[in-house]
């Protein structure tokens, strides 16, 4: 897979930075993830701007830069087991596999979970499991989990999430009705309860329960 040429990707890291992506570490996993795979079709030519896009499933790719600050936000270490809810393009969880130990992502929709693990598989990204289910029960079989990211929007951190993060583990998950802007909030887990910080105002999709319709 050929990457964008060398300006085009100077000016797609320098607008992560100018909105605040600023981890070495996280900024180094997206110069070293090409986004032009992970958009298709009409929209392919328009990869490398700050954007979101439309995917399959009537779902979209976020935008470089929200992509950037929850990952920055979620303080992903070498030896973190990371839970993403909403695979969708495959593109979050691909720059999450160059930060974590391992990857699980689970997606509603067979197509997206078809698509992103074809991407997966040809980038060469072993740490990553792509699962078909309802994400907002997460993958019990597999906690607890040392992250947790949510790429859709519920009305509050949903509960079967918070109970499969470790204590001293970090959620970050955009909380709000779907109709409205919506909060991206970060949840800390301690001994004592949860903390929560409100970092920036976002729009995602919503979290839906059950699986999608076969497309």
């Amino acid at each position: 897979m050929t990457g964008p040429d060398p300006e085009t990707k100077m000016q797609f890291l320098f607008a992560l930075r100018s909105r605040g992506v600023t981890d070495p570490l996280v900024l180094e996993a997206m110069e070293e993830i090409d986004r032009g795979p992970f958009v298709r079709g009409i929209f392919a030519q328009r990869a490398y701007e700050d954007t979101p896009l439309p995917i399959a499933c009537g779902q979209t790719i976020s935008q470089p830069s929200v992509v950037g600050l929850m990952t920055q936000a979620l303080q992903v270490s070498p030896r973190d087991t990371v839970l993403e809810v909403g695979t969708g393009s495959g593109y979050q969880a691909a720059i999450l596999s160059k930060l974590a130990r391992r990857v699980y992502t689970i997606d509603r929709h067979a197509r997206l979970v078809r698509e992103a693990r074809a991407l997966f598989e040809a980038l060469h990204l072993p740490n990553v499991t792509s699962l078909v289910g309802d994400g907002s029960f997460g993958l019990p079989d597999q906690a607890p989990f040392d992250r947790i990211i949510v790429t859709a929007a519920a009305e509050d951190p949903p509960g079967p999430l918070l109970a499969q993060l470790k204590t001293g583990g970090i959620m970050v998950v955009p909380v709000g009705q779907s109709d409205t802007v919506q909060t991206l909030i970060r949840v800390r887990k301690t001994e004592t309860g949860l903390d929560y910080d409100e970092l920036r105002p976002v729009r995602f999709v919503p979290l839906l329960e059950g699986l999608g319709k076969e497309t």
